[in-house]
Protein backbone atom coordinates (compact mmCIF):
# COMPACT_ATOMS: atom_id res chain seq x y z
CA UNK A 1 0.00 0.00 0.00
CA UNK A 2 1.38 3.19 -1.54
CA UNK A 3 0.27 5.98 1.31
CA UNK A 4 0.10 9.60 -0.53
CA UNK A 5 0.55 12.46 1.92
CA UNK A 6 -1.13 15.83 2.31
CA UNK A 7 0.71 18.84 2.39
CA UNK A 8 0.34 19.08 6.19
CA UNK A 9 1.82 15.85 6.46
CA UNK A 10 4.85 16.61 4.26
CA UNK A 11 5.62 19.21 6.07
CA UNK A 12 5.74 17.42 9.63
CA UNK A 13 7.94 14.72 7.55
CA UNK A 14 9.58 17.87 6.32
CA UNK A 15 10.43 19.02 9.81
CA UNK A 16 11.70 15.57 11.00
CA UNK A 17 13.94 15.34 8.08
CA UNK A 18 15.64 18.87 8.58
CA UNK A 19 16.76 18.17 11.83
CA UNK A 20 18.19 14.50 10.44
CA UNK A 21 20.21 17.09 8.57
CA UNK A 22 20.99 19.31 11.74
CA UNK A 23 22.15 15.97 12.93
CA UNK A 24 24.59 15.04 10.86
CA UNK A 25 25.91 18.61 10.96
CA UNK A 26 26.66 17.97 14.33
CA UNK A 27 28.43 15.01 13.52
CA UNK A 28 30.18 16.66 10.78
CA UNK A 29 31.71 19.04 13.40
CA UNK A 30 33.36 15.71 15.54
CA UNK A 31 34.77 13.84 12.25
CA UNK A 32 37.91 13.64 12.56
CA UNK A 33 40.92 10.96 12.68
CA UNK A 34 41.15 9.08 16.33
CA UNK A 35 37.61 9.81 16.84
CA UNK A 36 35.08 7.06 17.75
CA UNK A 37 31.94 6.11 16.17
CA UNK A 38 30.57 5.75 18.98
CA UNK A 39 31.25 9.06 20.43
CA UNK A 40 29.66 10.27 17.14
CA UNK A 41 26.45 7.89 17.79
CA UNK A 42 26.17 9.71 21.36
CA UNK A 43 26.24 13.21 20.51
CA UNK A 44 23.69 13.00 18.17
CA UNK A 45 21.35 10.77 20.30
CA UNK A 46 21.68 13.81 22.58
CA UNK A 47 21.50 16.37 19.49
CA UNK A 48 18.12 14.63 18.54
CA UNK A 49 16.58 14.05 22.32
CA UNK A 50 17.03 17.76 23.02
CA UNK A 51 15.15 18.31 19.66
CA UNK A 52 11.83 16.64 21.19
CA UNK A 53 12.59 13.75 18.99
CA UNK A 54 13.38 9.99 19.31
CA UNK A 55 16.32 8.37 17.36
CA UNK A 56 14.06 6.32 14.40
CA UNK A 57 17.28 3.68 14.67
CA UNK A 58 17.79 3.11 18.10
CA UNK A 59 15.49 -0.16 18.74
CA UNK A 60 14.68 -0.48 15.66
CA UNK A 61 14.47 -4.51 14.53
CA UNK A 62 16.76 -4.53 17.30
CA UNK A 63 19.67 -1.86 16.35
CA UNK A 64 21.36 -1.29 18.93
CA UNK A 65 22.34 2.25 18.13
CA UNK A 66 20.93 5.91 16.55
CA UNK A 67 23.41 6.07 14.05
CA UNK A 68 24.20 3.53 11.38
CA UNK A 69 27.76 4.42 10.73
CA UNK A 70 29.86 2.67 7.70
CA UNK A 71 33.34 3.42 7.22
CA UNK A 72 34.98 2.30 3.92
CA UNK A 73 34.20 -0.50 2.57
CA UNK A 74 30.89 -0.66 4.86
CA UNK A 75 27.97 -0.07 2.58
CA UNK A 76 25.25 0.55 5.18
CA UNK A 77 23.97 -0.57 8.73
CA UNK A 78 27.11 -0.41 10.25
CA UNK A 79 27.26 -0.29 14.19
CA UNK A 80 29.05 2.27 15.87
CA UNK A 81 31.75 0.86 18.25
CA UNK A 82 34.96 1.96 20.08
CA UNK A 83 37.78 1.61 16.97
CA UNK A 84 39.06 5.22 16.16
CA UNK A 85 38.47 6.47 13.11
CA UNK A 86 41.87 6.91 10.80
CA UNK A 87 43.48 9.56 8.31
CA UNK A 88 42.21 8.48 5.02
CA UNK A 89 39.03 6.90 6.28
CA UNK A 90 35.51 7.51 4.54
CA UNK A 91 32.64 6.84 6.91
CA UNK A 92 28.65 6.52 5.55
CA UNK A 93 26.42 8.28 8.91
CA UNK A 94 23.13 7.34 8.00
CA UNK A 95 20.06 8.90 10.82
CA UNK A 96 16.45 9.07 11.02
CA UNK A 97 14.35 10.52 13.88
CA UNK A 98 10.67 10.49 14.72
CA UNK A 99 8.74 13.71 15.44
CA UNK A 100 5.13 14.55 15.74
CA UNK A 101 4.27 11.17 14.45
CA UNK A 102 6.38 11.19 11.12
CA UNK A 103 10.12 10.36 10.23
CA UNK A 104 12.79 11.77 8.10
CA UNK A 105 15.83 9.56 7.21
CA UNK A 106 18.76 10.58 5.16
CA UNK A 107 22.60 10.11 5.07
CA UNK A 108 25.78 11.62 4.09
CA UNK A 109 29.46 10.01 3.33
CA UNK A 110 32.23 12.25 4.92
CA UNK A 111 36.29 12.59 4.33
CA UNK A 112 38.45 11.91 7.74
CA UNK A 113 41.40 13.88 7.43
CA UNK A 114 43.28 13.66 3.97
CA UNK A 115 41.19 11.55 1.72
CA UNK A 116 42.95 10.25 -1.88
CA UNK A 117 41.29 11.51 -4.98
CA UNK A 118 40.28 8.30 -6.11
CA UNK A 119 37.98 7.83 -3.12
CA UNK A 120 36.96 11.12 -3.10
CA UNK A 121 35.67 10.98 -6.70
CA UNK A 122 33.14 7.77 -5.93
CA UNK A 123 31.97 10.21 -3.54
CA UNK A 124 30.95 13.19 -5.87
CA UNK A 125 29.76 10.37 -8.46
CA UNK A 126 27.53 9.21 -5.55
CA UNK A 127 25.96 12.40 -4.92
CA UNK A 128 25.91 13.52 -8.14
CA UNK A 129 23.40 10.40 -8.73
CA UNK A 130 21.25 11.22 -5.67
CA UNK A 131 20.29 14.82 -7.47
CA UNK A 132 19.88 12.78 -10.78
CA UNK A 133 17.92 9.89 -9.24
CA UNK A 134 15.63 13.04 -7.55
CA UNK A 135 15.76 14.78 -10.44
CA UNK A 136 13.27 11.64 -12.03
CA UNK A 137 10.81 11.71 -9.19
CA UNK A 138 8.16 13.87 -10.39
CA UNK A 139 4.65 12.83 -10.93
CA UNK A 140 3.76 10.31 -13.73
CA UNK A 141 7.42 8.84 -13.98
CA UNK A 142 8.11 5.79 -12.35
CA UNK A 143 10.38 4.32 -10.20
CA UNK A 144 12.33 2.31 -12.52
CA UNK A 145 13.16 6.22 -14.27
CA UNK A 146 15.04 7.13 -10.72
CA UNK A 147 17.21 3.86 -10.38
CA UNK A 148 17.82 4.14 -14.23
CA UNK A 149 19.79 7.45 -13.65
CA UNK A 150 21.53 6.66 -10.81
CA UNK A 151 22.27 3.45 -12.02
CA UNK A 152 23.52 4.98 -15.83
CA UNK A 153 25.49 8.02 -13.80
CA UNK A 154 27.65 4.99 -11.69
CA UNK A 155 28.46 2.87 -14.07
CA UNK A 156 29.46 5.13 -16.88
CA UNK A 157 32.00 5.91 -14.36
CA UNK A 158 33.06 2.38 -13.68
CA UNK A 159 31.40 2.62 -10.29
CA UNK A 160 29.05 -0.47 -9.68
CA UNK A 161 25.16 -0.42 -7.67
CA UNK A 162 24.25 -2.70 -4.80
CA UNK A 163 21.06 -4.62 -6.03
CA UNK A 164 20.59 -6.25 -2.27
CA UNK A 165 19.60 -2.80 -0.50
CA UNK A 166 16.78 -0.17 -1.85
CA UNK A 167 15.51 3.52 -1.24
CA UNK A 168 11.83 3.43 0.68
CA UNK A 169 8.82 4.97 1.20
CA UNK A 170 9.06 7.26 4.02
CA UNK A 171 5.78 8.49 6.44
CA UNK A 172 3.98 6.95 9.71
CA UNK A 173 6.31 4.05 9.41
CA UNK A 174 10.53 4.50 8.46
CA UNK A 175 10.35 2.25 5.69
CA UNK A 176 6.84 2.24 3.62
CA UNK A 177 5.99 1.11 0.14
CA UNK A 178 7.24 1.21 -2.63
CA UNK A 179 10.65 0.13 -2.88
CA UNK A 180 13.02 2.61 -4.64
CA UNK A 181 16.28 0.50 -5.88
CA UNK A 182 19.43 2.35 -7.19
CA UNK A 183 18.67 0.34 -10.75
CA UNK A 184 16.14 -0.16 -13.30
CA UNK A 185 14.77 0.37 -16.30
CA UNK A 186 12.93 3.53 -17.85
CA UNK A 187 9.08 3.58 -17.63
CA UNK A 188 8.87 0.64 -14.95
CA UNK A 189 7.74 -0.16 -11.56
CA UNK A 190 5.06 2.18 -9.55
CA UNK A 191 4.04 5.16 -10.82
CA UNK A 192 4.84 8.19 -8.93
CA UNK A 193 1.81 10.60 -8.06
CA UNK A 194 2.19 14.15 -6.55
CA UNK A 195 1.95 13.32 -2.77
CA UNK A 196 4.11 10.26 -2.27
CA UNK A 197 7.37 10.54 -0.17
CA UNK A 198 10.36 8.36 -0.50
CA UNK A 199 13.65 8.35 0.32
CA UNK A 200 16.35 8.16 -2.29
CA UNK A 201 19.76 6.62 -1.21
CA UNK A 202 22.15 5.72 -3.86
CA UNK A 203 24.68 3.16 -2.37
CA UNK A 204 27.80 2.61 -4.80
CA UNK A 205 30.64 1.02 -4.56
CA UNK A 206 34.37 1.43 -6.28
CA UNK A 207 34.82 -2.07 -7.39
CA UNK A 208 32.20 -4.72 -8.10
CA UNK A 209 28.29 -4.49 -6.63
CA UNK A 210 28.50 -7.78 -4.70
CA UNK A 211 28.05 -7.33 -1.02
CA UNK A 212 28.53 -9.82 2.26
CA UNK A 213 26.11 -9.56 5.63
CA UNK A 214 28.53 -10.19 8.56
CA UNK A 215 27.46 -11.99 11.32
CA UNK A 216 26.17 -9.15 13.57
CA UNK A 217 23.08 -9.24 11.64
CA UNK A 218 23.64 -5.53 10.51
CA UNK A 219 26.89 -4.61 8.59
CA UNK A 220 27.22 -5.26 4.90
CA UNK A 221 30.49 -4.46 3.15
CA UNK A 222 31.95 -5.16 -0.58
CA UNK A 223 32.68 -8.49 -0.81
CA UNK A 224 36.54 -6.99 -2.67
CA UNK A 225 36.83 -4.86 0.46
CA UNK A 226 36.47 -1.66 -1.79
CA UNK A 227 35.17 1.49 -0.73
CA UNK A 228 31.45 2.52 -0.83
CA UNK A 229 29.93 5.40 -0.85
CA UNK A 230 26.01 6.13 0.58
CA UNK A 231 23.89 9.66 0.14
CA UNK A 232 20.13 9.77 1.25
CA UNK A 233 17.42 12.46 0.87
CA UNK A 234 13.60 12.18 1.37
CA UNK A 235 11.54 14.13 -0.87
CA UNK A 236 8.19 14.42 -2.08
CA UNK A 237 6.99 13.69 -5.38
CA UNK A 238 6.09 16.64 -7.11
CA UNK A 239 4.39 18.00 -10.77
CA UNK A 240 7.38 19.22 -12.41
CA UNK A 241 10.20 18.79 -9.92
CA UNK A 242 10.66 17.17 -6.65
CA UNK A 243 10.35 18.76 -2.99
CA UNK A 244 13.66 17.88 -1.15
CA UNK A 245 12.62 17.36 2.60
CA UNK A 246 15.51 16.89 3.46
CA UNK A 247 19.39 19.15 3.45
CA UNK A 248 22.61 18.86 3.15
CA UNK A 249 23.35 22.66 3.68
CA UNK A 250 24.18 22.57 7.23
CA UNK A 251 26.40 19.68 6.63
CA UNK A 252 28.28 21.35 4.29
CA UNK A 253 27.92 24.85 6.02
CA UNK A 254 30.10 22.62 8.89
CA UNK A 255 32.09 21.34 5.92
CA UNK A 256 33.15 24.81 4.47
CA UNK A 257 33.93 25.90 7.53
CA UNK A 258 36.21 23.53 8.62
CA UNK A 259 38.45 23.73 5.40
CA UNK A 260 39.05 27.54 5.72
Amino acid sequence: MIYIKTDEEIELIRQSSLLVGKTLAEVAKLIRPGVTTLELDKCAEQFIRDHKAIPAFLGYSGFPNTLCISPNSQVVHGIPNNLPLKDGDIVSVDCGVLMNGFYGDSAYTFCVGEVNEETKRLLQVTKESLYLGIEQAVHGKRVGDIGHAVQEHCERHNYSVVRELVGHGVGQKLHEAPEVPNYGRRGTGPMLKSGMVIAIEPMINQGSKNILFERDGWTTRTKDGKMSAHFEHTIAVRPGKADILSSFEFVEEVLNNQSK
